[in-house]
């Protein structure tokens, strides 16, 4: 068994090594490859069946992508613990992938393939989904199956004014452009991505990087093809075909077509006067041989596709009879729906999207998870698709591949102009297309802004995007762009491509090119023309809209960040989430604390601007440093014998001295004061040792008349315990220590209570704690005074 493997190698740059290899793994697929960069590596392996179906009218192209959560030594989050269906970003990078390749294949091959990308390996800094096509289109090159080139992807953006080819995730993260460009090494195929509003050459120069870049890679899959020893492709079985019966369709429906075409008639009618045709088309050819009559219909619609083509080259003339750079009707409303936090009605000629916005908190964060990552996004759009919108019976089903795209060229448009992470609130933006001829994802992209802005989420700029068409006639050289294409124009066109932005500047492209040989120039003009059509819209957009409400609806939730140090994460939380739990059930709030590098961010929410106002309050009480002198509402947590613990802000707590409650001496605290009860005081000071709060009750209240300020004593009571001074008769203390210890003289060597022995001050042993007598006289035990305790808050 011989397992050795054929493998090539390019620079991508940097110094940055990318290794094909073939011949090793998958032996029994038509091609398989694995393509490695850094740690990451890809698996794509081809299969295509010999022979088409029977009655297979189209070209069944299958390619699916998925990135296996062990190539990350993850295992996956799902109740079964694997993989299962693909998910959005594994559908948006097969869609790369499916739409580069399926031009390459003849128009005559109808037979099944499927391309299978698996990512088995992942490493934390490499993009695989620049590498997916590449995979596919070496394992297509060292395989039978027919095509007619060579293809591959490369990601370009633009990091510090430079243009860097599949920059890696820690560089893309600074990228104002991101663009990825499919291309065989002649003609460019494919162009997705997004843009911080950059303008129209910006978009040629990264198309002409990446084609650089894409050659090489072209090469290195020809190199590899040699090596393998492959030397040309399979045969398949082409379609009947019937030239008389083809010539019978023409000489019948030249005419009639062009009619019903240049009637500038609407969708439907025009769809039914087409069907006619082909009824009459049928009756006119009478009975056909079986293998005939499925060409009737293959052989109408292209001759459709031929005259209406013509007639837009030769004419100017398109089927709804506008002209080549013309926009549909407008028509725009916003806050048309009473419950939604945001809404728009955006129609577009026969395109319509009613669109809602929906503000939610973190909480409702959507979980975006790859093998390599995990991200949360706090944007997100939906684009739905019903069958009703082309007037259809269909199966209600989940978002198909068409829907997850669309969503996502409106959502990576939109996002470039929401505002930063300091804005709390999560966005849902739903689209729903209640009628469709042409661009509804383009209608998403307006009626979205609108809708945003309707729903106060501060965008600086509206979005608005428009829907290109090109039609080109090799044999004169002729090209036409179109703006604003239709339904109908969008099939028969050479290329179609979709272009957002604002007034200034570009923020996502969507372009797909069926034809060859496509010049810059041609681009350029094409680039040019869809940005007088895109600042048209936006103008009305402008008109309709002017800018977004200065903040939410009534109805909306309420939301005020604040930025605190990091220390004080802890104080809002409490132990065990006591303290922000009782705020938001106090408050009726929702509350989310985020770590940021050295700061927290503390995002409030709440339907009602009360409740938020009395939790920001709360927070703010928590976070704020007290100052000596202010006079503060505190409430009484506690009664001791010697005074009450009051808690004078949120989280802070201080002892109200007995002696600091009332000007009036106080023997008991009892029915003095209440827990629970509000008080005054101020803060006179703190401890410089303990940090301890020194509140007074009484410095608030009159002094009574011929009050005598007594002089002050220290902690214990005594006027001064270590001078001669007539100590309080404090009683006996337990027994004569001199006549059971011996001289007080003896035992200290000394009168001096300050020095060595057991002095009560020093580091001595204190035996004993009877007494009865000090120097300056006896005096009577008084009490243990009750311990006081120490709050976090008072440190």
């Amino acid at each position: 068994m011989n397992l050795t493997p054929i493998s090539v190698k390019f620079d991508i740059g940097d110094g940055r090594m990318v290794t094909i290899e073939t011949g090793k793994l998958a032996r029994q697929a038509d091609g398989a490859v694995t393509v490695r960069l850094g740690n990451a590596i890809l698996l794509a392996t081809v299969v295509a069946n010999k022979e088409p179906k029977p009655g297979q009218s189209f070209f069944p192209l299958t390619v699916d992508y998925q990135e296996k959560f062990a190539s990350a030594g993850r295992i996956p989050g799902s109740f079964f613990k694997r993989e299962g269906r693909l998910s959005d970003s594994e559908v948006l990078i097969s869609r790369l992938i499916d739409r580069a390749l399926r031009p390459l294949f003849p128009d005559n091959y109808l037979c099944e393939v499927q391309v299978l990308v698996s990512l088995i390996s992942s490493d934390p800094e490499v993009m695989p989904d620049a590498l997916a096509c590449l995979a596919a289109s070496a394992a297509l090159a060292v395989s039978d199956v027919p095509i007619q080139e060579i293809i591959s992807e490369a990601r370009v953006a633009r990091i510090d004014g430079k243009y860097v080819i599949n920059p890696n995730r820690t560089e893309l993260a600074k990228a104002d452009m991101d663009f990825i460009i499919g291309a065989t090494d002649k003609n460019i195929m494919m162009v997705e991505g997004e843009s911080k509003e950059c303008q129209e050459e910006d978009l040629i120069l990264a198309i002409e990087a990446a084609h650089a870049a894409i050659k090489v890679q072209v090469k290195a899959q020809e190199e590899l093809r040699d090596l393998k020893g492959v030397t040309g492709k399979r045969e398949y079985t082409q379609p009947h075909q019937n030239e008389e019966l083809k010539a019978k369709v023409a000489a019948f429906a030249t005419d009639k077509i062009y009619k019903v075409a240049k009637s500038a008639s609407a969708k439907h009618d025009r769809s039914d006067a087409f069907t006619a045709i082909g009824v009459e088309l049928k009756e006119h050819l009478g009975e056909l041989p079986e293998e005939d009559q499925p060409l009737v219909k293959e052989y109408l619609h292209d001759l459709e596709k031929e005259v209406i083509r013509n007639m837009i080259l030769d004419e100017s003339v398109r089927l709804d009879g506008r002209a080549l750079d013309q926009v549909r009707p407008l028509a725009m409303e916003t806050d048309i729906l009473p419950s939604p936090h945001g809404s728009a009605l955006f129609t577009r000629g026969e395109t319509q999207s009613l669109t809602t916005v929906t503000l939610g908190t973190p909480e409702d964060e959507l979980l975006v998870e790859s093998a390599a990552v995990s991200n949360y996004s706090k944007f997100i759009l939906h684009y739905n698709f019903p069958p009703f919108s082309t007037g259809e019976v269909k199966m209600m089903r989940g978002p198909g591949r068409r829907e997850v795209g669309h969503g996502n060229l409106a959502m990576r448009s939109l996002k470039q102009m929401m505002p930063g992470s300091d804005y709390a609130y999560t966005v849902r933006v739903v689209s729903d297309i209640l009628e469709s001829n042409g661009s509804s994802s383009m209608a998403t992209v307006c009626a979205g802004s609108l809708a945003l802005m309707d729903a106060g989420v501060p965008l600086p700029k509206h979005v608005s995007g428009v829907a290109m068409g090109l039609i080109s006639r090799a044999s004169d050289g002729k090209w036409a762009v179109l703006t604003d294409i239709l339904g109908d124009e969008d099939h028969l066109g050479d290329m179609d491509f979709k272009v957002t932005g604002t007034r200034d500047g570009i923020v996502g492209i969507q372009m797909d090119i069926k034809v060859d040989g496509l010049s810059m120039d041609v681009m350029r003009s094409a680039l040019a023309q869809a940005k007088k059509g895109r600042l048209h819209i936006v103008e009305a957009m402008y008109e309709a809209f002017p800018a977004a409400r200065p903040e939410p609806k009534p109805h909306a939730p309420r939301m005020e960040k604040i930025i605190i140090d990091r220390e004080f994460i802890g104080a809002i939380i409490g132990p065990g989430g006591k303290i922000i739990q009782e705020i938001q059930r106090e408050t009726g709030t929702t509350i989310n604390i985020e770590e940021v590098g050295e700061t927290g961010e503390v995002s409030i929410f709440s339907a009602q601007k009360e409740s938020l106002d009395k939790a920001v309050a709360w927070v703010k009480g928590i976070i704020a440093i007290p100052e000596v002198g202010e006079v503060y509402e505190s409430v009484v947590k506690s009664i001791m014998p010697y005074g009450a613990f009051v808690e004078f802000m949120p989280g802070k707590q201080g002892l109200l001295h007995i002696s600091e409650v009332s000007w009036k001496r106080l023997e008991t605290m009892e029915g003095v004061l209440t827990e629970g009860e509000k008080v005054k005081v101020k803060l006179t000071g703190t401890d410089p040792k303990t940090g301890k709060f020194k509140l007074s009750r009484k410095v608030l209240m009159p002094k009574p008349e011929g009050y005598v300020e007594r002089p002050e004593r220290d902690e214990r009571g005594g006027d001064d315990r270590r001078g001669g001074g007539d100590f309080r008769d404090r009683g006996d203390r337990g027994g004569d220590r001199r006549d059971s210890r011996g001289p007080r003289d003896d035992r200290r060597g000394g009168d001096d209570r300050r020095g060595g022995g057991d002095d009560r001050r020093g580091g001595g042993e204190r035996r004993d704690f009877n007494r009865d007598s000090r120097p300056g006289g006896d005096y009577n035990a008084r009490p243990e005074k009750p311990q006081e305790p120490t709050f976090d808050g008072e440190e």
